[in-house]
């Protein structure tokens, strides 16, 4: 019992580890955003309770890093225009997100499908940051914010395409997912292969049993997958001929949005 809470507590203290010089830029950021003013160095410091050299250090470095404008005429600083574009580009990106909704909705109300955008989270996660379902048919419910294994899925495939699957740590990745319904390693490798070659791919039942997916790549100007966008369907919805139509679809629409989302 003694060793598990010994356990737990050093978990509990990694889970926590900050680093300090972080935690106090961040916090003049936010003081400097939220100030009437410009401010000097030393009215910083004592407001935040941050060591004055310290403060004028991490000042220095947001300055050369257009975070923070300083006027050496009054020795105030001041939030800076690189802090004002970080912002702008988030709500930029949400608003991109938003002009993309309408055109999944037309997609699913016109293909009879859950319609799910995908995007990429580092290197080893995706993440559902729109959705839409067909307004006339029974629904599959696929929540905004939904997170998976970069791997998994039909999106997983099409995102897979774009790393190199021989090395081991590739393999060890796809190890730690739970599929649905077995599948090797060999085989994935397979079916992330066909669905490089015919711009589509597909998830049938794997990712869960009675469900069929298919996916398409949104590219960026630099030719990366950061986007997918997944049709999701019961299994037996559709034969053969009518999954490759969707998947052709699929392109179509993830062409459209390569001029909304870039």
């Amino acid at each position: 019992m003694d060793a598990e809470v010994t356990e737990n507590k050093k978990t509990a203290k990694t889970a926590l580890v900050t680093v300090k010089p972080v935690v106090n830029a961040v916090r003049i950021l936010r003081f400097l955003s939220q100030a009437g003013a410009p401010e000097r160095s030393v009215d910083i410091a004592r407001q935040l309770d941050i060591n004055p050299s310290t403060c004028f250090n991490i000042l220095r470095t947001l300055v050369a890093e257009d975070m923070v404008e300083f006027n050496p005429m009054s020795k105030r600083y001041a939030a800076g225009l690189g802090l004002a574009r970080l912002v702008e580009q988030f709500v930029t990106q949400g608003q991109k997100v938003q002009l993309a909704k309408p055109l999944l909705e037309n997609f699913a109300a016109r293909s009879r499908v859950t319609v799910t955008l995908w995007r990429r989270m580092g290197n080893d996660r995706i993440v559902i940051i729109s959705s839409a379902a067909c307004p006339t048919d029974v629904r599959i419910d696929m929540s905004e914010g939904q997170r998976l294994p970069i791997m998994m899925g039909a999106s997983g495939r099409l995102f897979a395409s774009q790393l190199d699957l021989e090395q081991p740590q590739s393999k060890e990745v796809f190890d730690k997912i739970r599929w649905g319904s077995p599948l090797s390693y060999e085989d994935y490798c397979r079916q992330v292969k066909d669905a490089a070659e015919r711009g589509w791919s597909i998830d049938d039942g794997y990712f869960s049993i009675g469900i069929l997916a298919v996916a398409a790549p949104v590219y960026s100007p630099f030719d990366t997958i950061d986007f997918t966008v997944s049709a999701v369907m019961f299994r037996g919805q559709r034969d053969e001929a009518g999954i490759a139509e969707l998947g052709q679809s699929l392109r179509g629409l993830c062409h459209e949005l390569q001029s909304v989302l870039f």
